[in-house]
């Protein structure tokens, strides 16, 4: 029987993930008062926005205004996506305090959600590694590992090789991504063991999707594999833009559910992440997929 992490730290991505592909556009000071709503209720790392193109993605369009308007603390501690050269220079001269990089499996998909094949967003992480600040943390995230919407399956060794590739510049943390939601346990456990065996000593985090609604028990076989760093999104949303019929990330109440009940401490207030995922659901207009912010934390009971 697998022993189980004693914690685990939770990494909160709704005002990236979560909200890029919703159609109401969040102002920036609700996207500000999300992240340091999310920091009160023990998120402590963020993902606050990503710097794209905002003609594609027009929900990132504010992402220096965001980290400007933010307090010191909350713009050290959060996380934005680089997808190119750009992208990099304009999150140094923001003053953030990690990016992550995307690096698609596929090259068909990485086409579509870039502009580059993987060899080439390879390639653009070893320059960017080797140009990084000093202070300024990075890692780098394998997206399509799991499967792809354009091309099907993506092989093992195709992640593997990936992985020893990005680590000869080695990130700070390399995250594998079930970007579509198709993954299945076995799965998770397959790859998280192949690449930890590639790249020995690397921390490794899961970016899971509850597409098919495996997304709960893939983070369990992650769990049971050693991976101590998870992605999610409060109240279930997101999505990638690029990615057809792709729909929200694994919800971070519901994670911190399940998780604080199997014993495994997440530093994350429950009662505080429900309310704030109701609060976004509104803020959004829309009926999120959460489980845990309708039903609640495990009832209490009356004493007789």
């Amino acid at each position: 029987m697998s022993i189980l992490p004693k914690d685990v730290e939770i990494v909160e991505v709704s005002p990236r993930d979560g909200i890029q592909n919703e159609s109401t556009l969040l102002r920036t000071e609700d996207k500000c008062a999300l992240v340091s709503r999310a920091r009160a209720a023990g998120l402590d790392r963020v993902e606050v926005t990503s710097f794209v193109n905002p003609a594609k993605v027009p929900q990132m369009a504010d992402a220096e205004a965001v980290i400007e308007a933010l307090p010191v603390a909350d713009r050290k501690a959060g996380i934005a996506l680089v997808l190119n050269g750009r992208g990099f220079e304009r999150a140094i001269a923001s003053g953030i305090g990690e990016i992550n990089l995307v690096v698609v499996a596929s090259d068909t998909f990485g086409q579509r959600n870039q502009g580059r094949v993987a060899d080439q967003m390879v390639d653009l992480w070893h320059d960017i590694a080797d140009r990084r600040p000093e202070g300024l943390r990075a890692s780098v995230t394998i997206a399509a590992a799991f499967g792809c919407p354009f091309e099907g399956e993506v092989p093992v060794r195709r992640i593997a090789e990936l992985a020893e590739a990005i680590c000869e510049r080695r990130p700070d943390e390399l995250a594998l991504a079930d970007t579509i939601g198709v993954a299945t346990p076995r799965d998770i456990q397959e790859r998280v063991r192949t690449v930890a065996s590639m790249v020995p000593d690397m921390p490794l985090r899961l970016h899971l999707h509850n597409t098919r609604n495996t997304g709960y028990a893939n983070a369990w076989a992650g769990l049971e594999e050693g991976v101590k760093t998870f992605d999610s999104s409060l109240g279930g949303i997101g999505g990638c833009p690029f990615a057809p019929r792709a729909t929200g990330n694994i919800a971070t109440e519901d994670l911190v559910y399940m998780l604080e009940r199997a014993g495994v401490s997440t530093g994350v207030d429950l009662d505080a992440a429900v309310a704030l995922a109701l609060w976004l659901e509104a803020r959004l207009g829309i009926v999120a997929p959460g489980q845990v912010m309708r039903a609640g934390g495990f009832p209490q009971g009356v004493a007789a």
